[in-house]
C-alpha cells in the first residue's frame, strides 16, 4: 500500500498510491498538516472529521516509521516539509437511468504522497551597513525644495482664492441691481394701475 523513496538524507517519503477517493477531497486534508509538527498533524488529522483522514494518517505514520528507521532521525524533530496529492486513474462505470438508458460515473483515485523531515536552522545574514553621512547630504537639498514648491503652492491657493471671492461679491451685486430693477418696474406697473383705476 505504501511504498517509500528518500530524497535527500535529512528527509524521509511514503506514497499510497490508487486511493479510492477524490484527489480534491483528499486535497482538503492534506492542507490541513502541510508544513506542520508531526505531533501537530497528528492532533489535527485526530479531530478533523474527513473521510480522507484515515489514508493521510496511515502515510504520516508511514513516512515517520521510514525516517526513524532507515534515516536514523528522532520522531520528535520532525516537521512535515511537503504533502501533495495526485490524481490517478479513473474508473468508468455506468448506472442505469430511465427510458434505457445509461449515464457514466466516473470513481477517481489518487496517489497521496507525505515528505518529513529535519527542520534546516538558518543562520542570520549580517548586511554590510550604509554610511549615512551621503544620505543626510541628499535628504537636505530635497527637503529645501519641498519647502519652495509648498510655498508656491500656497501662494497659488491665495490669488485663485482672492479670485473666487471677486467673483461672487460682483454677482451679488448684479444680483442686488437686477431685484431692484424688479421692484421699481413693479412699483411704475401698480403706479400706473391705480392711475388708470382713478381715471
Amino acid at each position: 500500500m505504501a511504498r517509500t523513496v528518500a530524497p535527500d538524507a535529512s528527509e524521509a517519503m511514503a506514497t499510497a498510491r490508487f486511493i479510492r477517493m477524490s484527489p480534491s477531497k483528499a486535497r482538503q486534508v492534506v492542507d490541513l498538516i502541510r508544513g506542520r509538527h508531526v505531533d501537530e498533524a497528528r492532533q489535527v488529522l485526530a479531530f478533523t472529521q474527513r473521510g480522507a483522514t484515515l489514508p493521510v494518517r496511515k502515510v504520516l505514520e508511514s513516512a515517520i516509521a521510514n525516517a526513524e528507521h532507515n534515516r536514523s532521525l528522532a520522531a520528535d524533530e520532525l516537521f512535515i516539509a511537503r504533502a501533495w496529492v495526485d490524481e490517478g486513474p479513473t474508473l468508468r462505470r455506468f448506472r442505469p437511468r430511465a427510458m434505457g438508458r445509461a449515464t457514466r460515473i466516473n470513481k477517481r483515485t489518487c496517489h497521496i504522497s507525505v515528505v518529513v523531515g529535519r527542520p534546516e536552522e538558518e543562520a542570520p545574514v549580517e548586511r554590510p551597513r550604509r554610511k549615512t553621512t551621503r544620505r543626510q547630504a541628499s535628504t537636505s537639498p530635497a527637503k529645501k525644495t519641498t519647502a519652495k514648491k509648498t510655498a508656491k503652492k500656497t501662494t497659488a491657493k491665495k490669488t485663485t482664492a482672492k479670485k473666487t471671492t471677486a467673483k461672487k461679491t460682483a454677482k451679488k451685486t448684479t444680483a442686488k441691481k437686477t431685484t431692484a430693477k424688479k421692484t421699481t418696474a413693479k412699483k411704475t406697473t401698480t403706479n400706473r394701475k391705480s392711475e388708470g383705476e382713478s381715471n
